[in-house]
């Protein structure tokens, strides 16, 4: 049995007896004004963060979720996008898709705007997906693109790129790590199900979405997700795995490069009122501009007069690049 078989099984049962354990966002959004999240739909949360910001779901977009789960994350963008196969959902597990279609009828009982239509579900794969070249402005998945292996990984993010239309958002919410992991873990394929044994550093998540052909990445938030111990796993250390929120924007890739957004700020403290490197960056006296990566190493040797901020790996628009 291959690891994507064991998948297959650990998110069947999952979809028969909810477990909440699973996985579980540190940061859950359950509600906007309006809208209820039926109890069930928390239950079968099996995410790691989330995947839906009002900043990416302006003008009624067409959205597409890959993994289902219990249908959350697919009410949640249906109250962006109100209209009849506003939101596409794809799931490779038949009781996954049928425990989300018993679920919004829930939601409609508790939702008064809400169509179970708006969201259209669809039996697939994420790497074969069933949709159309260019056709979607925001796709998104959650805890779900760390379970494959590299080629698989790379598949899948080739696949999103494929159905988004031109400067659309890729959005994800997933475990990495920045420790190495032995074999033994590595080839587990129940842990790599659960989310725990696929997690790569975030170097190598960001080089397949610029691989890929992404342009802009954001680094939105990332946070702590899991340990493996070695009293419950086969470690002999302390491994701890994270959970980020990304977005990989599909921007022209620029010549020198993907523009990486890290949460890095740039403050110039000279005497002048402005500094202008005379390529488009324009920083007001002590005043912080979020920049890319590229950009912030670009400032720093530009002048000694600007402060360059660590990493935050928090990020949430209105930088320069």
């Amino acid at each position: 049995m291959s690891y994507l078989d064991a998948t297959q099984d650990l998110y069947k049962q999952a979809a028969l007896t909810p477990d909440v354990g699973l996985c579980c966002t540190t940061n859950p959004i359950w509600q906007f004004p309006g809208l209820s999240i039926p109890k069930i739909m928390q239950e079968m949360n099996y995410g790691c963060g989330s995947t839906v910001s009002a900043q990416d779901l302006v003008n009624n977009p067409k959205i597409l979720y890959v993994g289902v789960g219990g249908g959350m994350e697919l009410l949640q963008f249906s109250y962006f996008s109100r209209q009849m196969g506003g939101v596409t959902g794809v799931d490779s597990v038949d009781e996954m898709l049928e425990a989300s279609r018993k679920n919004f009828k829930i939601a409609e009982e508790e939702n008064d705007w809400f169509k179970s239509e708006y969201v259209n579900l669809v039996k697939g794969d994420a790497l074969n997906l069933p949709v159309e070249d260019e056709s979607i402005d925001v796709a998104a998945q959650n805890c779900l693109f760390n379970i494959f292996k590299i080629d698989d990984l790379k598949k899948a993010v080739s696949e999103m790129y494929r159905v988004l239309k031109p400067h659309g958002r890729l959005v994800m919410s997933d475990p990495i790590c920045e420790q190495p992991m032995s074999g033994e873990l590595r080839n587990d394929d129940r842990l790599r199900a659960q989310c725990l044994s696929g997690s790569i550093p975030l170097k190598d998540y960001v080089k397949v979405l610029t691989d890929a052909g992404f342009g802009t990445i954001e680094i939105r938030g990332k946070r702590s997700y899991r340990v493996l111990s070695p009293n419950h796993y086969p470690t002999k250390e302390l491994i701890h795995i994270e959970s980020i929120e990304i977005a990989a924007i599909k921007d022209p890739m620029p010549a020198d490069g993907p523009c990486v957004f890290t949460g890095k700020t740039a403050i110039y403290f000279g005497d002048e009122a402005y500094f202008d490197d005379k390529k488009g960056h324009v920083l007001l006296q002590n005043q912080p501009l979020a920049v890319c990566d590229k950009t912030a190493a670009a400032l720093a040797s530009a002048s000694d007069e600007i402060f360059i901020s660590e990493s935050t790996y928090h990020y949430n628009g209105g930088g320069c690049c």
